[in-house]
């Protein structure tokens, strides 16, 4: 789609739902017409944040992008939690990192391999997301089986959920300061040459910063616009929260790392594209869940980190086949296939929850 056909689409689809939502148009409608509108924005906001990412390099780039990328879903999930749809907060937590997980870096892996026979990236880094992915499922576990022990109490339930959130906020911190100032030159990776490599963003530096801004304001609205549909189309059409959740928002809210970890991938910079993947999905479980946990406590009821059995095998699953494909530093298009069919599998089984 060329530039022009696609900022027309995005204010056209924007304004539409705007009107429906505040012209009540109906619960499918508004539903339809705000999950159009999403993805544009979505991708409005990739676009914004893939070319600010150009002049801050390729690992503040990815940080960039993971960060920009998850807005959508924040954002989403801020709606929620004010609303009191903890289950389908955690839910669409659990879907943005299988999402990331699977259908992103799958797709990325996938295509990019059916292009390149074969795609590095740095394995240093390849082991230290595995890790990090591993404290991720580790902290999920243990509020869930805590929570089931004789005598365990709300209180402390919420407590440990607090803790918990706590820890992997600064595990998170830590993390940065790792692998963008004191280890930083251990975890580059070598700049890979293509035809298209050093070709310049549509945006001056000012602009992309104002079109980012733009773009996540734009965000912040229609996500409202979406959660105010999700009870009545849920209903409508009988679909569980964690289906909703884990599915319809992670898949609407990560068209930005679809579209910004893809291109990359096509152009032979798989090293980024498994930085905005996987990045993302660290994010996601390391500072994205832990926030909201704090959030919901502004808004008068805490929610905590306890997973269902489903969301945490799932989340489980998605860890093993990622770390399992990962590690060694090389991807291939068969292993982008491997990903996507868990994927496809883990869809199935949600749907029938």
């Amino acid at each position: 789609m060329n530039q022009k056909l696609f900022f027309t689409a995005l204010i056209v689809l924007f304004l539409l739902s705007g009107v429906s939502h505040y012209g009540h148009w109906g619960t499918i409608p508004e539903f339809i017409l705000s999950a159009l509108a999403i993805l544009f924005v979505a991708g409005f906001l990739g676009k914004a944040t893939e070319s600010v990412a150009h002049y801050a390099g390729q690992r503040l780039g990815g940080f960039l992008n993971a960060t920009f990328g998850n807005a959508a879903e924040l954002i989403i999930a801020i709606f929620l939690v004010r609303a009191g749809e903890f289950e389908m907060v955690k839910a669409s937590i659990t879907g943005s990192i299988i999402g990331n997980l699977l259908l992103v870096l799958g797709l990325s892996v996938l295509l990019g391999g059916l292009k390149y026979k074969e795609q590095t990236f740095n394995v240093q880094l390849a082991g230290h997301n595995s890790s990090l992915m591993i404290l991720a499922v580790i902290a999920l576990f243990i509020p869930a089986i805590f929570v089931s022990a004789e005598h365990f109490t709300i209180d402390q339930d919420r407590t440990l959920s607090i803790s918990i959130a706590a820890i992997l906020i600064i595990a998170y911190i830590l993390w940065l300061i790792f692998s963008m100032i004191t280890h930083k030159s251990i975890l580059a990776d070598e700049e890979v040459t293509t035809p298209d490599h050093g070709e310049e963003p549509a945006w001056s530096k000012t602009m992309s910063i104002v079109f980012l801004v733009v773009a996540t304001a734009m965000t912040a609205l229609v996500s409202e616009w979406l959660v105010h549909t999700l009870d009545s189309f849920s209903e409508r059409f009988s679909l569980s929260a964690i289906f909703v959740g884990a599915f319809l928002i992670a898949i609407v809210g990560n068209a930005a790392e679809h579209s910004a970890a893809i291109l990359l991938a096509m152009k032979n910079k798989i090293g980024a594209a498994v930085e905005i993947a996987v990045g993302s999905s660290l994010q996601i479980a390391l500072f994205v869940a832990p926030v909201l946990v704090f959030v919901s406590m502004l808004f008068g009821e805490t929610m905590d980190l306890v997973f269902t059995t489903i969301e945490l095998a799932a989340i489980g699953v998605a860890v093993f086949i990622a770390t399992s494909i990962s590690r060694d530093g090389r991807t291939n298009w068969y292993e982008g296939a491997l990903l996507l069919f868990v994927y496809v599998i883990l869809g199935f089984a949600f749907y029938l929850v």
